[in-house]
């Protein structure tokens, strides 16, 4: 299948081939009939993405903040990488789709396989979206029109906003796609309307629907206009649906308002008000969210929940089934909006004709009848590779941030034979997929299990997935690179050691299996180690992690997605702390912050203390409620009567340490490419995996309960 992606590094707007995506729980499958570009948004992306690196700094300072932050902590090289990368990104465009359903994933109810359906869905032959960014097309209206089902609820949560009323004199700045379906809503309320815009030709438009209309351009006063249409008592609203960097929209806005008047902010706008403005009429002023209660929040947009209705009487999906129903009634009219269609195959001209053609207004895609071959999970980039037996042939499980940022690049530097990336969306799989040298990008993992030719299994994805894809490479007799954590509770643990044991009795060849405890093998490490070879005492070390904040509702602190963050990431730190006390944990506590009012979560907020068998002890401060200026990790090592300090992975130093002061090095260093190259290097030679299998185990066994105590 096909799907419009946009490069925000350059600008360039392409049509690329990936596998369908599969689905999920609570998600639909639909095949798209029409998609509509959204002129303000899209137009903005694509702007975005063709400006110069500082022109982009400029419009996002407080990303350049965030930049220089990593900067001072982690250094320029990697910054400038993780900038790099992140913009490589590719970012998925459109958000107004109508199609047919075409499959069902569990938890669905609601709707059938047949439907036709309005969605948030993207510019793609094949589109995965939530049940609850559906919504059933009425039978008297066409996909055409239902395409503009999602702009029209951000109009209607605006005017929802707004509480418009019977007779009100209502304003509308700004006529683009958004303010002319605003216009449409508020005359079919009962409101007396007027629109303001530079484009005379969507000041015609708005006056075919019965608004009158002002146009700045001709040099009418829009204050003044709004005065008279008002018989000079203030409009009683304004909704502001235009997209510009000026504060006169807003301004202009409190100036025509009658006391207490409400000025609802849809679109973007300059934002420096004037005080006096809004004090002497005491306004209202808003900022629209989107399609509705509920936009933003994951419970409701990827769980599937709800709100009852009795309590929040219009959501996004409620707001979208309001739209399809004024549709229906023939109450607003959208094809009269269109002024460009274009087949889904000529979507580059499409986007060419938006960013020329500032004036455009809705531009249709029809996209072509069904084909079994848009159902296709695997795309295919090369012919299949040939390798000897020994090398280690790559199936990869996940592509996000740090698999593509990280470990996919560690693992090819390291001469890795990369076959096939597996992701469930199929986006982020097919742009690393090429740009890494991938023979395939698929969205089915049974893909890497089935296929004989591949040897190792590389598993990148969410946590809560870990367990299950080792399990099937064990049975499979792949060998497995885990990135931590192994699992997220004892059961799955014990699981994973059932389906080794197994394995082992029917005496098959054993594959290797590893976890991704990076830090052991950073250079400084590696140094610290020898220095500490030679202290037969027990030592004493302190870990203190700078974790900074993740909001509560991301997907890592959830006890069933991520296992929370001690199990997540904390993990790397007593898998080092055991490393270099070479001795197994005997004893272990945790305490967290305590239960505070202004902190959802305190799990993120620990001390950890272990105790080994030889008499050393560790604490690790596992912070999340530090500054990010602060360089993220430090470790300090109290034996023999000296120190070690190790500064966030770039400078190690000892005080009073014989024969050792200082080490450094150019960028921060944590270790991922030597341990990936220790592990295929393993498997090249046919030896033990880098991490004896006991270690694995053993921490990730204390990791798991060192989490649920500190839930206690």
């Amino acid at each position: 299948m096909k799907q419009i992606l946009q490069n925000l590094k350059n600008g360039e707007t392409e049509l690329l081939d990936i596998p369908c995506p599969s689905v999920g729980f609570g998600q639909v499958l639909i095949q798209t009939k029409v998609s509509l570009i959204s002129a303000g948004t899209e137009r903005m992306l694509v702007d975005f993405g063709k400006a110069s690196m500082l022109d982009k700094a400029r419009q996002q300072p407080e990303k350049v903040k965030m930049v220089l932050d990593k900067i001072s902590t982690d250094g320029l090289f990697p910054t400038l990488e993780a900038v790099q990368s992140k913009l490589e990104q590719p970012l998925p465009l459109g958000y107004c789709n109508a199609g047919v359903v075409i499959k069902i994933g569990p938890g669905v109810t609601g709707f059938m396989v047949g439907d036709r359906v309005a969605s948030n869905g993207y510019h793609a032959q094949i589109v995965r979206v939530a049940k609850n960014l559906c919504a059933k097309i009425p039978v008297n209206v066409t996909y055409e029109e239902a395409s503009f089902t999602v702009l029209g609820s951000i109009a209607l949560q605006g005017i929802r906003l707004a509480k418009p009323e019977l007779g009100e004199y209502v304003v509308v700045i700004g006529l683009g796609l958004i303010g002319l379906v605003t216009v449409q809503l508020l005359l079919a309320q009962g409101c007396r309307v007027m629109g303001v815009d530079f484009d005379e030709n969507k000041l015609s438009i708005a006056r075919k629907f019965g608004a009158i209309t002002v146009n700045p351009a001709k040099g009418e006063d829009s204050v003044a206009a709004a005065m008279a249409f008002s018989f000079n008592r203030g409009v009683d609203a304004v909704l502001i649906t235009a997209s510009t960097k000026s504060n006169d929209p807003v301004s202009h806005a409190a100036q025509m308002s009658r006391k207490r008047g409400r000025i609802i902010l849809v679109g973007v706008t300059g934002l420096e008000l004037n005080r006096s403005e809004f004090f002497e009429k005491e306004l209202t002023f808003q900022v629209s969210c989107s399609y509705g209660p509920g936009r933003y929040d994951k419970q409701y947009e990827e769980n599937g929940i709800d709100y009852p209705i009795g309590f929040v009487r219009w959501t996004e999906q409620r707001n979208f089934e309001a739209v399809l129903d004024m549709l229906a009634a023939k109450k607003i009219d959208m094809p009269v909006l269109i002024s460009h269609r274009f087949n889904f195959n000529e979507a580059v001209k499409a986007y060419d004709v938006l960013t020329k053609e500032r004036s455009a207004l809705g531009i249709v895609l029809n996209y072509e009848d069904y084909s079994n071959e848009l159902l296709d999970r695997t795309v295919q980039f090369t012919e299949p590779r040939l390798y000897p037996a020994s090398e280690p042939i790559l199936g990869v499980l996940g592509a996000g941030n740090y698999a593509s940022r990280v470990l996919i690049p560690a693992f090819q530097k390291a001469g890795g034979k990369l076959s096939i990336v597996v992701t469930g969306g199929g986006i982020s799989g097919a742009h690393f997929g090429r740009k890494m040298g991938f023979s395939s990008v698929s969205t089915d993992s049974a893909q890497i299990f089935n296929d004989k030719t591949i040897n190792t299994v590389v598993i990148a994805t969410r946590h809560d997935s870990h367990a299950e894809f080792v399990i099937k490479a064990i049975e499979a007799g792949k060998h497995v690179f885990v990135e931590k954590p192994l699992a997220l509770n004892l059961e799955e643990i014990e699981s994973i050691q059932a389906a080794w044991s197994q394995r082992e009795s029917c005496s098959y060849s054993m594959p290797l299996l590893m976890v991704g405890f990076n830090r052991r093998f950073s250079p400084l490490i590696d140094k610290m180690k020898s220095l500490l070879q030679v202290v037969k005492a027990p030592k004493s070390f302190i870990y203190t992690c700078s974790a900074g904040l993740i909001p509560a509702d991301h997907w890592t602190q959830n006890r069933e997605a991520g296992g929370g963050r001690l199990v997540g990431e904390a993990c790397h730190f007593i898998d080092l702390l055991r490393y270099l006390a070479d001795s197994p944990i005997s004893k272990f506590d945790v305490i967290t912050m305590g239960r505070n009012p202004t902190m959802s979560i305190v799990e993120d907020k620990a001390i950890i203390s272990l105790q080994f068998e030889d008499g050393s002890i560790g604490v690790i401060n596992y912070l999340a409620n530090g500054g990010k200026r602060f360089p993220k990790e430090r470790l300090e090592v109290f034996a023999a009567d000296a120190v070690l300090q190790l500064d966030n992975y770039r400078i190690l130093r000892g005080f009073a340490w014989p024969g050792f002061k200082k080490m450094s090095l150019w960028t921060q260093n944590k270790g991922q490419d030597a341990c990936i190259k220790a592990f295929l290097d393993a498997i090249r030679a046919g030896t033990a995996a880098p991490i004896p299998l006991d270690q694995v185990w053993e921490i990730s066994r204390i990791s798991v309960e060192i989490a649920s105590k500190a839930c206690e």
